[in-house]
């Protein structure tokens, strides 16, 4: 299908395939091995939260941005990417589709303890680095994207960003360019309904922000991002349309963060509890802990033994990240340029010595 004859307008109504209780009202868009794939990274995220919060609070680790309550906007559009073929571009809590992607969780947890020398992403892995400034990663996707177009390389770039993203100039500029380019990009909107402590109604008075794709000429799609299989039929069109040569698409994922903005937040200084607890009745993980029983995918005690043996891995990883050294302070030096220029070169050796580099 063309732009041209694509409805490019956006449903008031998020679609929804999996409703709170786990009861399917659309297609399920995964066979149930994914499905499988799809909770145990869900689990592994919550269990990855609980872990880290827990860490920063005794001082293990300085910061982190926790999943939870977003875990279906971030698993299903992963989910919908061949790692092999194509790019992902994060924001800064997209943990379980970096895994999902290829990145080894020693590497993911290494990053946030401080040994940097063994957090690299590998080289065969198609991932960039998580983004913590808003909006930055999102020229650099587009711009990617671009070079895959360019080279005429059967492939897609998705790239997260959050709903305070949309407020920033990055969005405009990457997105104007992806349409203008027709560019293979897909770009996920995680709408968690804050950004850190702004509400989206300070944001925007549009009636939801998957509605500012057809302002850059390509079509914006409203989707329950409770729902795993939502995300993933939603993804996965809008790669099938890229890879179509038919440019980008704009999927909002409407979700709520359960949990603070990130370790220095406290979120109950700007936002009412009874909207907490109604988020936590539309709890993602639990939706599809529920599908799972109904339909006889996994049993209760099933679900719960993955649980534990998650967090049992999670707790010896830790353990074996720990003894790992701190970084060696010449790698201030290093990751950033293939051949470093002369100033770059004359500051190493200032601090370091004549042997250095």
């Amino acid at each position: 299908m063309t732009d041209s004859a694509m409805d490019q307008s956006v449903p008031t109504a998020p679609l929804m395939s999996l409703t709170p209780d786990g009861a399917l009202v659309g297609p399920a868009s995964m066979p149930p091995d994914q499905v499988l794939q799809a909770l145990q990274l869900m689990l592994t995220s919550r269990a990855l939260d609980e872990l880290a919060i827990k860490l920063q609070r005794l001082k293990r680790i300085a910061l982190y941005a926790p999943v939870e309550g977003q875990e279906a906007a971030v698993v299903g559009p992963a989910m919908a990417l061949d790692p092999d073929r194509d790019w992902m571009v994060p924001a800064s809590r997209e943990q379980p589709a970096m895994l999902r992607h290829g990145l080894p969780l020693a590497n993911l947890l290494a990053g946030y303890m401080g040994r940097s020398d063994f957090a690299g992403i590998p080289e065969a892995v198609r991932l960039l680095p998580r983004q913590q400034a808003i909006a930055a990663q999102l020229p650099h996707a587009a711009g990617l994207a671009w070079a895959l177009k360019l080279r005429r390389e059967r492939a897609v770039v998705l790239a997260f960003c959050g709903d305070g993203a949309s407020s920033e100039g990055d969005f405009h500029e990457a997105l104007n360019l992806a349409g203008v380019t027709r560019v293979p990009l897909v770009v996920v909107l995680v709408n968690n309904r804050y950004a850190i402590s702004t509400p989206l109604r300070k944001q925007t008075a549009a009636s939801s922000l998957a509605e500012r794709a057809r302002g850059y000429g390509f079509p914006g799609v409203l989707v329950d991002g409770n729902d795993v299989f939502a995300t993933h039929a939603a993804t996965l069109a809008a790669v099938e349309r890229a890879l179509e040569g038919e440019g980008p698409t704009l999927v909002e994922c409407l979700t709520y963060r359960m949990g603070f903005h990130n370790t220095s937040d406290n979120p109950d200084e700007y936002r009412d509890r009874a909207e907490l607890e109604l988020a936590r009745t539309l709890d993602p993980v639990a939706r599809l802990r529920r599908y799972s029983e109904r339909t006889g995918l996994a049993r209760a005690d099933e679900i719960a033994r993955m649980d534990s043996e998650i967090r049992a891995d999670l707790n010896q990883l830790y353990r074996e990240v720990s003894a790992r050294p701190g970084p060696d302070p010449r790698s201030i030096f290093r990751h950033a340029y293939s051949d470093p220029p002369a100033r770059v070169r004359e500051q190493e050796r200032a601090i370091f010595g004549e042997g250095s580099g």
